[in-house]
């Protein structure tokens, strides 16, 4: 396997991490803001979407086709791609994500590692890019994403891991014997 189908293999799994951390889930539970910035899970993929059509389309000059009116938006409501507004389902981000990732795909198939781009919205100086710097980027972005995912689907219902089929967590770690340790741990120190 070579560099390039290497990066979309790892974007792949952060892409499906994001999906399965909906499952199971109701509208209210995907959508409802945990924290006090407002980050949500389908938020989180619908941001996504939006951030995945612009690398892996207009950089390269392969705009995403039928892209949603909100995904112009985010230049005069530059939060707009944060939350899932009422009239949009679970079902419509989860299907213009995985459309996205079709258009995502097809660039990258299309393009060898060096093809240049450019990302309008970066400074001129570092503008211009190449597919790999891209693909590197979207990984670091979509696991960074799926990270705050873990953390708040645990917080609405206690599911953790990192895929379905791989929690990857000991069962220790899990337990709430670890959790009173830790607490204990931070109450003790002394610094």
């Amino acid at each position: 396997m070579d560099d390039k189908e290497t990066l979309r293999g790892y974007l792949q799994t952060g892409r499906e991490v994001m999906l399965w951390k909906l499952d199971g889930l109701g509208e209210y539970d995907v959508r409802r803001p945990l924290v006090p910035s407002g980050t949500n899970l389908l938020g989180l993929v619908k941001h996504l979407a939006l951030v995945e059509a612009g690398y892996l389309g207009s950089t390269f000059g392969r705009p995403f086709p039928d892209a949603p009116a909100w995904m112009e938006q985010v230049w005069t409501d530059p939060v707009v791609d944060l939350f899932a507004a009422p009239g949009e389902s679970r079902a419509d981000v989860v299907d213009l994500y995985r459309r996205v990732w079709a258009h995502s795909d097809a660039t990258v198939a299309a393009l060898a590692p060096d093809a240049e781009g450019t990302v309008p919205h970066w400074p001129a100086e570092r503008a211009t890019v190449t597919l790999h710097r891209v693909l590197v980027h979207l990984v670091a972005e979509t696991h960074r994403h799926a990270g705050h995912a873990d953390i708040l689907r645990e917080t609405v219902d206690g599911a953790i891991g990192h895929r379905a089929e791989v929690g990857n967590l000991a069962d220790e770690a899990t337990s709430p014997a670890l959790y009173d340790r830790i607490d204990a741990a931070a109450r003790g120190h002394r610094g």
